[in-house]
């Protein structure tokens, strides 16, 4: 299980399998952070467990409210993956995907010809 954090100054998004279809998460996840100052809004999406931070970073650092998702246990500091982390990721999945799909058209093909066409793809 890991955790995607992403922050630029006065935004932060964190993905959290904790979060996602959780109702619970979402009414203490806006209840805790309305109390805190400098949270300006707060967005929650169940369907893909992302939470969106819109804060003041004068008056609250993202530490802090990372920090306060650790001790109310929607985030785990330290399995917190990067960006390029993230889309790496995404993106070899993707390619799974779209190797299993050129795989499967292509023996497709083969099984519908001779088996001399079989051995044509094979090679």
């Amino acid at each position: 299980m890991s955790y995607y954090v992403h922050n630029v100054p006065g935004r932060l998004r964190i993905k959290s399998p904790v979060i996602k279809r959780n109702k619970n998460a979402e009414y203490e996840l806006k209840m805790a952070l309305s109390t805190v100052e400098g949270i300006a809004t707060v967005n929650i999406n169940l369907t893909t467990g992302s939470l969106l931070v819109n804060y003041n970073p004068k008056t609250v650092k993202n530490m802090d409210i990372i920090n306060l998702l650790e001790q109310r246990g929607y985030i785990d500091k330290s399995k917190i993956i990067t960006n390029d982390q993230y889309l790496h990721a995404a993106a070899s999945r993707a390619g799974k995907i779209v190797g299993k799909a050129v795989f499967g058209v292509f023996a497709e093909k083969a099984f519908e010809g001779s088996a001399l066409s079989l051995l044509a793809v094979l090679i």
